[in-house]
């Protein structure tokens, strides 16, 4: 005979269902809503799209900044700041302004941050400014190629092309996951990744590279397009592991909340940020 539930129980299952389907939902309103602001900026380009994402390299450095406890206010802090911006603006867009060099900046960010653990008598140690400088190439650099990929030639077929693969390859992967999914891909960082999704978010996303091919032979011919997919799926995927094993590592869910349901700027961006540079490391989309 089936004994009746505690009425506490039910009420706590209720409760935890609502709950769950509110998360869904403004998980589903959110990215919406932040993907069609997203999209119409990229399509604007020009200076909307590299101040949007100025903008979100700030709130990325915020995060990470937040995630390793560094103070708010705080010269090392500031610091940091201040060279992510200057290597994120597109500058190579701008060719009447004078640049640095990312190698030259990355050696005077280097610099700096050792003059402050002088000056400071080790107040900010060398463990403090090193996070700050992986933090600056880490998010500096990612957002830079994201701009300047957008503000090259034909730089909205591109950066259309590298978006499309990187979000068909993470559909891909979470459906054909959830669908045949049995072998785990890296428990130790990410539990729900499996072989079988990676394979099929890399099978995805050349399937999306290829539309575009078909779309603009003439721009980006069969052969090219597969190779785009491929580098593009095995790259984000990449780039979400490196997200998940610092937060691990960090003990925390989220890097940020300005995105109800997703998280923050940097869980967001995870695979843009390792995607952009390569694809353009590798020649493999137009120089700007």
């Amino acid at each position: 005979m089936r004994v009746p539930a505690p009425r506490e129980t039910v009420r706590g299952t209720v409760t935890r269902i609502r709950t769950e389907e509110f998360g869904l939902r403004q998980r589903i309103v959110t990215g919406v809503v932040a993907g069609v602001a997203f999209a119409a900026i990229l399509v604007l380009g020009g200076l909307y799209y590299a101040a949007l994402l100025l903008l979100l390299a700030a709130i990325g450095y915020f995060e990470f900044s937040r995630m390793n406890g560094h103070p708010k206010v705080r010269l090392v802090t500031l610091l940091g700041y201040a060279f992510t911006l200057y290597i994120a603006f597109p500058w190579e867009a701008f060719p009447e302004l004078k640049a640095l060099s990312h190698g030259t900046v990355a050696w005077i960010a280097l610099l700096a941050l050792f003059a402050v653990t002088v000056l400071s008598k080790n107040k900010s140690t060398i463990d403090e400014v090193a996070l700050v400088l992986l933090g600056v190439l880490y998010v500096g650099i990612g957002f830079h190629y994201m701009a300047s990929t957008r503000l090259s030639g034909n730089g909205l077929f591109w950066s259309l092309l590298l978006f499309v693969c990187i979000w068909t390859n993470d559909s891909g992967a979470y459906f054909t996951g959830r669908w045949l999914g049995k072998r785990k891909l890296w428990p130790a960082i990410s539990p729900n990744k499996t072989v079988e999704g990676a394979i099929g978010g890399i099978v995805v996303s050349i399937v999306a590279a290829v539309g575009f091919s078909l779309y603009a032979p003439d721009t980006l011919s069969l052969g090219h397009a597969i190779a785009i997919g491929a580098v593009v799926a095995v790259a984000g995927t990449l780039g979400d592991l490196i997200q998940s094993a610092y937060k691990r590592v960090r003990g925390i869910k989220d890097t940020g909340s300005i995105l109800p349901g997703h998280g923050g700027v940097l869980d967001r961006c995870d695979s843009w940020l390792i995607v952009f540079p390569l694809v353009q490391l590798l020649s493999l989309i137009p120089q700007s």
